[in-house]
């Protein structure tokens, strides 16, 4: 066990001491503010404050953790040996950078409590972030910065005991819309037709027809294609169904189309399935609730995951409602349009809530990719070069590599063949 003096334990920093080195490091620790005590124990120690006590293992600590809400901060991001970090530690510092300030700021979105003009749809601009505008959203600097510490920890303490974890890939399948012309009502396929004829798109008004008559797919259909690719790999797959009503943003069948709920209930055999919420939930506490309730209702297990339209997180007000929804596990931490890391780590962590000046139980699973971060690449080899780099830093780290693909550009041939693709990511990345 590690123990660490700090001239005062707050909830900040015991939220980020025991993700980094519990979490990430598999290292126990325990805090303690007395001299005396620390001075006393044999084992691996360190001390986090202002000042060393005497010659041991010492970070300089930045303020942050031992404020209360959000201030304005000057960050200055540096080079340490090949890896961007912040809040410099000083020359007595044992590391040179205070890492876990630089930790719960990436963690906690504390850039996104700060003033910003949100995007079309209501979401932090990515444009926006720190990792962004310096260049290391790719890396997830947080695991980095962790093992680190750990090998000048182990440099100190050669006997200091840590559990190794492993390596882990997830694929999440989000259906906001489970077919493009098929379940979709009378009114509303006339509607799709007549537009589509408005607007001389001969070849959609073709497919509409040939999909209607049976003549061939539907394209989004390909959902026990999906499942016949996951049983050939021990890998860890959901699907994140929408069920809601239709909106202006929330264009899904129908969840009381009996079709659609039998397919949602076929692949809950062989899948977790849970909730891609409604861009009005995601807002809205009582109806979350209720397309909780109904979806859980359908496929009787309970809902416990969730994923936000558009990997809409607005902190904290959304997952505070996934909190008092009593969802467990959120997987929308994430830019849609860009591949990387948005918390600036690959490894889950919990929700704090800064303005509560709590952590709060809902476990946040934060994603490398989103496949619309790739509509703009037109080669296939300029697509693996990139994610290939992803992979190797997770894989590093040990940390866990989610990806979230939609079956609408799965069923999709705009540049590249998504599903050939999809299948070559599962091969490459699930060891």
């Amino acid at each position: 066990m590690l123990l660490i003096f700090t001239h005062k334990v707050t909830n900040r920093l015991t939220y980020t001491a025991k993700q980094i080195f519990e979490r990430i490091l598999g290292v126990d620790i325990s805090f303690t503010t007395k001299v005396e005590d620390f001075i006393k124990h044999n084992g691996p120690k360190m001390t986090y404050s202002k000042q060393p006590l005497q010659n041991e293992f010492f970070i300089r600590s930045n303020d942050l953790l031992f404020e209360q809400g959000i201030n304005d901060l000057e960050i200055k991001v540096s080079d340490w040996d090949g890896v961007p970090c912040f809040f410099a530690s000083g020359e007595k510092s044992t590391v040179p950078y205070d890492v876990f300030s630089a930790s719960f700021f990436l963690l906690s979105r504390y850039e996104e409590y700060l003033p910003h003009v949100k995007d079309s749809v209501g979401r932090f601009p990515v444009k926006e972030s720190l990792a962004y505008q310096h260049k290391f959203l790719e890396l997830p600097v947080v695991d980095l910065w962790a093992y680190r510490l750990l090998d000048a920890l182990k440099e100190r303490f050669p006997n200091l005991e840590y559990k190794e974890k492993s390596y882990g890939f997830t694929s999440i399948i989000n259906v906001t819309t489970s077919h493009a012309y098929k379940m979709r009502g009378l009114a509303r396929t006339l509607g799709g037709l007549f537009l589509d004829l408005g607007n001389f798109k001969f070849r959609y008004v073709w497919e509409r027809i040939s999909v209607l008559l049976g003549l061939r797919r539907d394209p989004y259909d390909n959902f026990y294609e999906l499942v016949e690719i996951h049983k050939k790999f021990p890998i860890k797959t959901m699907f994140f169904f929408q069920f809601a009503k239709h909106s202006a943003h929330d264009k899904n069948v129908s969840p009381n189309n009996n079709k659609f709920r039998y397919l949602i209930k076929s692949i809950a055999d062989y899948s977790i399935v849970s909730l891609s919420t409604s861009f009005l939930s995601s807002t809205n506490k009582n109806v979350l609730k209720e397309e909780k309730k109904q979806l859980a209702n359908l496929i009787h297990r309970p809902i416990n995951y969730s994923r936000l339209r558009y990997n809409r997180v607005n902190v904290p007000a959304a997952y505070r409602n996934l909190v008092e929804t009593e969802f467990t596990d959120d997987f929308s931490m994430g830019y849609t349009h860009e591949i990387g890391f948005r918390a600036g780590t690959c490894t889950p962590f919990h929700f704090y809530d800064i303005n509560m000046e709590v952590r709060q139980p809902l476990k946040v699973h934060p994603f490398a990719l989103h496949d619309y971060a790739l509509v703009n690449y037109k080669k296939k080899d300029e697509v693996y070069e990139k994610m290939d780099r992803v992979y190797r830093m997770v894989k590093q780290v040990k940390g866990d590599f989610v990806m979230v693909f939609s079956n609408e550009l799965l069923g999709s041939k705009h540049r590249l063949d998504w599903m050939e693709l999809y299948q070559s990511f599962i091969k490459r990345y699930y060891v």
